[in-house]
């Protein structure tokens, strides 16, 4: 296969596919598959709840066209999966949605197709456990009828400023021949170039530790926060004057969440342990940081304790439930935990988050955000997630939300150390 030959799809039309998709139907024609029909019918009006891309942008995309069609997918002859890779209760790999795209991309497959994936996976998950299904529904064989690849995503949702085109992209091959075309494939979007990994386990390995490597090292600096609240430190200031050495990595404390950050060392660490090998300080950043909610729960308490408000029957208003700032994004959200603590000790919780699909959130989470702001009512105010709108406010808008004595606990670090209650 040559490269104008490729008549390509792109399975899977959510935060990771979508923009991929977007910037191949500027240039080619391509077939955009998801088996949502509601998400596929919203594509076609011309808008993306996701906000990944702006309605302009995804009229620009001239040569992609939406469907649910099977019948429409198999005149491709490249496929790009871009399904979700989440965990499970038990925090274990759940590669559900990834074997339902091959199930679905083998019952179409032909001799000489190719099939990548991008979703982050453990080493060997592609030829392991992708391969044999594509294999077992197509009746055609790996490597010989057809090829496979693996290039992970890099999207970062709710960034402006770092889009597919502009982050430089891996790319790995199952051949020799099927690498070399995969590269030729993505160069005609990403502007900031390509790396061409030596195989596809060492393509899927690189992504699984890019994002262990951000949450072993916010564990660190989430545990340093715990020494310096002991005694009574503040960690920003702390981590500014440390910031001035030119080499010291700037992480925050914080809850770690996401698509990425927080699910991505489990698939190592599960893979890992296949084989008989026990991380200890992969999993120990993982405990550390999944037991953050817990903590500010813990701290918010106390405070109100010291300032004889009564924790039993307090009205506490959550202010943002998204993973991250300024997106919809809601996936793997780790306030919910300090929502879910925050019940435990019977205290009535309202959140509020302007960015986030009430439906999206009942059906979760099941939490029903509330949508205007009362002044005045509140014994407590935790500022979860760093939207702008809560930047706007101000300390004097925010207090505002609270009764005469309250308790502000800014765990973004929006305001000024002095005009809230506690920090991280």
């Amino acid at each position: 296969m040559q490269i104008n030959d490729i008549k390509l799809a792109i399975v899977g039309l959510g935060y990771v596919g979508l923009p991929l998709a977007v910037e191949f139907g500027k240039k080619r024609s391509v077939i955009g598959f998801d088996i949502n029909e509601a998400r596929i019918a919203e594509l076609k009006q011309g808008h993306d709840h996701t906000l990944e891309v702006d309605d302009d942008e995804l009229k620009s995309a001239t040569g992609l066209q939406f469907t649910t069609s099977l019948e429409r997918l198999g005149e491709a002859n490249v496929f790009i999966v871009t399904v979700p890779t989440p965990i499970d209760r038990y925090k274990q790999p759940d590669l559900t949605p990834l074997i339902k795209a091959s199930e679905t991309i083998g019952r179409v497959l032909k001799k000489g197709d190719i099939v990548i994936y991008e979703s982050t996976v453990y080493p060997g998950a592609t030829e392991e456990d992708c391969v044999p299904v594509l294999e077992r529904m197509s009746g055609l064989v790996f490597n010989r009828d057809f090829y496979a690849g693996y290039s992970p995503e890099r999207i970062n949702p709710g960034d402006k400023a770092h889009r597919v085109s502009t982050i430089k992209k891996v790319t790995s091959g199952s051949t020799a021949e099927v690498a070399a075309l995969i590269d030729d494939l993505y160069k005609q979007i990403i502007v900031a170039g390509t790396h061409r990994a030596p195989s596809i386990r060492v393509a899927e390995a690189a992504k699984v530790i890019e994002n262990t490597q951000r949450d072993v090292n916010i564990a660190l600096i989430n545990e340093l926060a715990l020494i310096f609240n002991k005694m009574n430190i503040d960690t920003e200031a702390v981590l500014v004057a440390a910031g001035t050495k030119w080499n010291f990595l700037p992480f925050r404390p914080g809850l770690v969440g996401g698509h990425c950050i927080g699910v991505d060392p489990y698939y190592l660490t599960h893979k890992a342990q296949s084989i008989g090998y026990h991380p200890e300080i992969i999993l120990a950043g993982r405990r550390l940081n999944d037991a953050m909610g817990s903590y500010v729960v813990s701290q918010l308490v106390k405070a109100m304790t010291r300032k004889s408000i009564n924790v039993k029957g307090a009205r506490v208003l959550v202010m943002g439930l998204t993973f991250k700032e300024n997106c919809p994004d809601l996936r793997n959200t780790r306030v919910v935990d300090i929502v879910s603590e925050l019940k435990e000790y019977d205290m009535d919780v309202d959140v509020y988050d302007p960015w986030v699909d009430l439906k999206e959130a009942q059906l979760e989470y099941g939490l029903t955000p509330v949508q205007i702001l009362e002044n005045g009512i509140y014994d407590a105010v935790v500022l979860a997630v760093a939207h702008h709108q809560f930047t706007d406010l101000g300390a004097a808008g925010i207090r505002a939300l609270g009764k005469p004595a309250h308790v502000l606990y800014d765990l973004k670090y929006i305001l000024p150390a002095e005009q809230s209650d506690l920090r991280l």
